[in-house]
């Protein structure tokens, strides 16, 4: 039976006025719901709810872009501190938080069973919930609503900041509202939120404020201390890990339209281009599409999205058996080729990184390969194409035709989370591991990871010390979710921007004579007037950057650096007298 999901059903409900090939649809149902007598029946609050969707992240492949995990063409303004007020001062709206309380407002006046009605004030209050969570990530402290305001709401309109745990209790009580009253996943309509999905969010709002208080030394009180939210992370992750629900799954050729190696299997990133998600594993709460019907952008995305992993994100791969590529005993070959990278390492490396090991392209039953990763302007830029999210159906790059699945939740990062906060507690065991990073691992057939892992003998600097095991789980996750859109909030939690003075964040391939005869053959050549290189400890690497120095960049954040907030808009600090703006943003205009 064909799939029906909430995306399509808001697509048929408002095509005229959309098209088709749309996403989940953009609409704010304050603007098109104002008749009194709508509020009326249960169906009523279906609809309202549906339009709310578009507030979960869509599939993009410039996830993490902004980070050491990626080089982008151009400098991204945060990570170089070229930003000012007028620049960075985009989100300070209330819009999307007003068409939540406009719903709230008005669902008492609904008659009708008390579960259903109690389901959708469910859904309303987890994305009040989201993008309350979004806003005080960004600006700290923020006004809390409850209200959707008019025009006359004088005291509401210039009431000062809430102070940021106060939004954040708010939050909670918010998202764990939606875990009491929404369904449990085998009684949602597919696509909806369900327990779980709630579960999900909540366990990395609670993730993110339990280390960033930790690591940027603040005790908060009450239940909003960083114990406190690291022991809820960890119960919330377990009631989703007891469910016996999800498993870490094995993404099948046949589901993307892929042909993997023989000795090359994409366990792991046929996960991403899988046609239907509808009954993987893996799957907490996903997007689904159809040919046809329903797509999106990402396949196209992917190969002209004008970045390139770094070369500090290529070194954080271990060696199969576990071993940090550094360290005397591993057998890393190094980097003098373009092949030598790649042996024995963590399998997730040649189906992240562009290489001939992985199908570029699948046409009648015969695989494709680039024998040389792009270093182009576009579509490679380090000479390490990210193709985690490339399909090797040439169907899926072609423009608003992407048909693939999107995960929205999935079960990973669910034991990620567990392990992390665990390891945070100092309650992270053997089987605790064995449950949840060794899960990842024997997905690529990896070696196990243990409570004593082998010290890294060239360790990244977060600038303060951690334990090994520690280290080896935030790498994990680095890897795990590479280009999902985590990293920069993990680098702010872990109080860690330092990790962006390595000039290895900024730098591509390693240029040798193998790697500029290769690349010679392919009428590239590397240099002035050519791709861009740079000297760094004896070797000389592609750099996006030239005329930059690989030190004095902009990349070094202090402990009370501007960015780790965004400037409240001067248009706002006029209307509102009672609003402050965030530290060090006073007066930095027109940089």
């Amino acid at each position: 039976m064909k799939r029906i999901t909430i995306q399509q059903l808001c697509l048929i409900l408002l095509l005229s006025a959309w098209g088709t090939g749309c996403d989940l649809i953009d609409m704010s149902p304050k603007g098109v719901i104002t008749d009194k007598s709508y509020w009326s029946k249960v169906e009523d609050l279906e609809l309202y709810a549906n339009g709310l969707y578009g507030y979960l992240p869509r599939p993009t492949a410039h996830g993490d872009e902004g980070s050491d995990n990626f080089v982008k063409n151009n400098k991204v303004a945060i990570l170089f501190d070229n930003m000012n007020q007028e620049s960075a001062s985009g989100g300070w709206s209330w819009g999307d938080i007003g068409s939540c309380n406009y719903f709230l407002q008005r669902v008492g006046n609904v008659k009708g069973d008390e579960k259903e009605i109690n389901k959708y004030t469910a859904e309303v209050r987890f994305f009040r919930g989201l993008l309350y969570y979004n806003k005080i990530k960004r600006y700290g402290d923020v006004p809390w609503y409850e209200t959707d305001l008019k025009t006359n709401d004088e005291e509401l309109l210039t009431k000062p900041r809430d102070k940021r745990d106060e939004v954040l209790g708010k939050i909670i009580e918010d998202m764990e509202y939606a875990i009491r009253w929404l369904p449990e996943k085998e009684n949602a309509v597919l696509g909806r939120l369900h327990k779980d999905a709630a579960r999900t969010q909540l366990a990395r709002i609670c993730l993110y404020y339990g280390t960033y208080m930790k690591y940027h030394g603040q005790s908060g009180s009450g239940d909003l201390t960083p114990n406190n939210l690291l022991k809820k992370v960890v119960k919330l992750t377990d009631d989703i890990m007891a469910t016996g629900r999800y498993e870490i799954v094995q993404g099948s050729d046949q589901g993307c339209d892929q042909l993997s190696f023989p000795d090359y299997p994409l366990y792991y990133s046929n996960q991403f281009t899988q046609r239907d998600l509808s009954t993987n594993k893996e799957n907490i709460l996903a997007r689904y599409y159809t040919e046809g019907v329903l797509t999106h952008e990402t396949g196209r995305q992917v190969g002209e999205n004008g970045v390139g992993l770094s070369k500090d994100f290529v070194e954080s791969f271990l060696m199969k058996d576990g071993t940090p590529i550094y360290n005397p005993e591993s057998g890393y070959k190094g980097d003098e080729n373009l092949g030598d990278e790649f042996v024995d390492r963590d399998p997730r490396i040649y189906q992240i990184i562009d290489n001939p090991h992985k199908p570029y392209r699948v046409k009648n039953g015969e695989r494709y390969v680039n024998e040389l990763p792009s270093v182009d302007n576009v579509r490679g830029v380090t000479g390490y194409p990210c193709v985690k999210y490339r399909s090797a159906n040439e169907k899926q790059e072609n423009a608003r035709n992407t048909y693939y699945d999107w995960f929205i939740y999935r079960y990973a990062e669910v034991l990620l989370m567990n392990a992390e906060a665990h390891a945070e507690l100092g309650s992270c065991t053997q089987p605790i591991l064995d449950k949840t990073i060794n899960k990842l691992r024997d997905r690529v057939e990896m070696a196990h990871l243990t409570v004593n892992p082998t010290v890294d003998a060239a360790p990244v600097n977060y600038g303060y010390t951690i334990s090994p095991l520690l280290y080896e789980i935030r790498r994990e996750r680095r890897i795990e979710l590479i280009a999902e859109g985590r990293r920069f909030d993990d680098l702010q939690r872990w109080n860690a921007m330092t990790l962006l003075e390595n000039p290895k964040t900024m730098l591509g391939i390693r240029i040798t004579p193998s790697v500029r005869e290769a690349y010679k053959k392919a009428n590239t050549t590397f240099g002035p007037d050519a791709r861009p290189t740079i000297e760094y400890q004896g070797k000389t690497y592609l750099y996006q950057y030239p005329g930059t120095s690989l030190q004095n960049n902009g990349r070094k954040w202090t402990k009370d650096d501007k960015r780790w907030l965004f400037p409240i808009p001067k248009d706002q600090l006029i209307l509102n007298r009672n609003l402050t703006q965030n530290p060090g943003w006073e007066g930095v205009s027109g940089k």
